[in-house]
């Protein structure tokens, strides 16, 4: 069932190995760079239990209450309550939060998805990965997910360097297999548990690898070490840089250090064909809780923008208007992908009603590709203030506070205060080392934009354009044989078509 926020605490409080600025953090909870994110987390918990915002984060069967963002989608309004659930936390919380938990269910979601191959390897493994689905459902645990490997040489294949450059099995016992190597993870330190799988790197051509392993890795378990980036939290006022002291999410190199995986953690183990399935449809469903993170995000870079406009009497002019609708217009945009992908989802091999494919992955690239774009814009609308305009501190000196009152007071409606505090908002969120970060963390988060693309065209409905070029020119059915194809947009007619045999059914 559902946890508190203190529940979530105790649980990460066990004597874990966590690294940062070179020194040993003792309590995760407590520690300056850490207890931003982890008061968080524990809010997330918490508003599952509240009266005013329970109907929206939570569900209930069979007398259990449970949370919507572990429910696996097998019907449309399923994707309307994960919607809304997230929105719900991150309007709570008054900011942006990536590993939020809903992103790491919808991997296993995947592999869900992928039984029939998980079955060729050892028909184990298909029961593994239901039952841990049906664990995170019942112990609500933070589990984060473990992609990106330190890679080394990336000309070599991981056997021809140092092995451990990619996680790799050592040794099988009786209780589980030894993995030795390292994998990045942001939020893992103060986290429950990691879906850990194979990145897009070279394991192995052949059937079998020691590379080509899936699991999920208690992070609580011996022999792990994390060692994390120094964060933002804490280095200055949170009043001067409201969002790294309040959201930064903690990035950490986790060292396995020959660790233990149960047998009943396993997910896939040695078979190539088992790591190419799950990197090939891995975020199939996770990729819409990113995407909506950057929905978000527009909307905190149309707020500031705007405000700076009108604060300063500049958004009746044209110019100012036309880059506003273009931050409205990215915005949008993200959100009619994540509109159409419910719209128009579609069914997996499993059953479960996946977001729209080409939708999804293509809002994806939209999202991605074009935010330093946004972020620039965002800037020139906001102007130099964000860069030049003097601490709280000095704002608050009694020496200093009548002069900057004086010149940072535009009128009775906005008074120095307010616009120290949307300037100094807007730098943290365009102008920082943090928004530097952010940036970067969205281009590489879920896969480089390569593998982006990579996911639009395996995904995109080809046929469809071909056919109708076809039809339009003449062509013979010797450059298109007939496929038997409905005509027209690929997912519109599975739409009609779904409804025409609802009413048939009727």
């Amino acid at each position: 069932m559902i946890r508190t926020g203190a529940q979530y605490r105790d649980s990460i409080r066990d004597g874990r190995a966590v690294y940062i600025g070179g020194e040993r953090v003792r309590d995760v909870t407590t520690h300056p760079m850490f207890k931003p994110l982890v008061d968080i987390r524990a809010r997330i918990y918490d508003m599952q239990h509240e009266a005013a915002t329970s109907g929206a984060l939570t569900f209930e069967k069979d007398g259990e209450v449970n949370a919507i963002a572990n429910k696996l989608p097998m019907v449309q309004q399923d994707w309307w309550d994960k919607r809304r659930a997230t929105d719900t936390v991150l309007e709570d919380i008054g900011g942006i939060v990536t590993r939020v938990g809903d992103e790491t269910v919808g991997e296993m979601w995947s592999l869900y998805d992928g039984q029939d191959v998980l079955n060729e390897v050892d028909p184990q493994f298909s029961a593994n990965i239901r039952a841990h689905i049906d664990h995170v459902l019942h112990a609500d645990p933070f589990h984060v997910s473990a992609n990106t490997d330190p890679k080394g040489d990336r000309s070599k294949a991981p056997q021809d360097q140092d092995p451990d450059m990619l996680l790799h099995v050592v040794k099988e016992t009786d209780s589980g297999i030894i993995v030795r190597g390292a994998k990045y993870e942001t939020a893992a330190a103060y986290a429950n548990q990691a879906f850990t799988k194979p990145t897009i790197a070279n394991w192995g051509n052949a059937a079998l690898s020691d590379y080509a392993v899936g699991f999920v890795c208690d992070l609580g378990s011996p022999n792990l070490k994390f060692i994390c980036r120094t964060g933002f939290a804490g280095r200055a006022p949170a009043e001067d840089y409201p969002l790294s002291n309040r959201f930064d999410e903690v990035d950490t190199l986790v060292i396995f250090d020959n660790v233990l995986i149960p047998w009943e953690n396993v997910l896939f183990y040695r078979h190539t064909k088992a790591a190419t399935f799950i990197r090939s449809c891995l975020h199939r469903y996770s990729a819409f809780a990113f995407v909506q993170r950057n929905l978000k995000l527009a909307d905190m870079m149309i707020g500031a923008a705007l405000f700076n406009a009108r604060q300063t009497g500049l958004d009746k002019q044209q110019a100012v208007q036309e880059k506003l609708s273009t931050l409205a217009v990215y915005r949008e945009g993200i959100n009619a992908h994540l509109t159409a992908a419910i719209a128009l989802a579609e069914r997996s091999p499993a059953g479960l009603l996946m977001p729209n494919q080409s939708l999804l992955y293509t809002g994806r690239v939209l999202a991605c590709s074009q935010l330093h774009e946004m972020m620039h814009l965002a800037r020139e609308l906001c102007g130099g203030q964000i860069c030049v305009t003097p601490d709280a501190a000095a704002f608050a000196a009694p020496e200093t506070k009548p002069w900057l009152d004086k010149y940072y007071t535009v009128n009775e409606d906005w008074v120095a205060d307010d616009r120290r505090r949307l300037l100094a908002l807007a730098r943290d969120m365009l102008n920082s080392d943090y928004a530097g970060h952010r940036l970067t963390f969205q281009l590489f988060a879920q896969s480089p934009p390569f593998a982006h693309l990579a996911a639009v065209h395996r995904n995109f409905d080809w046929d469809g354009p071909l056919q109708f070029v076809q039809k339009a020119a003449g062509l013979s059915d010797k450059v298109l044989p007939v496929s038997g194809r409905t005509p027209g947009d690929r997912a519109v007619s599975q739409w009609f078509n779904e409804r025409t045999s609802d009413k048939a059914a009727e």
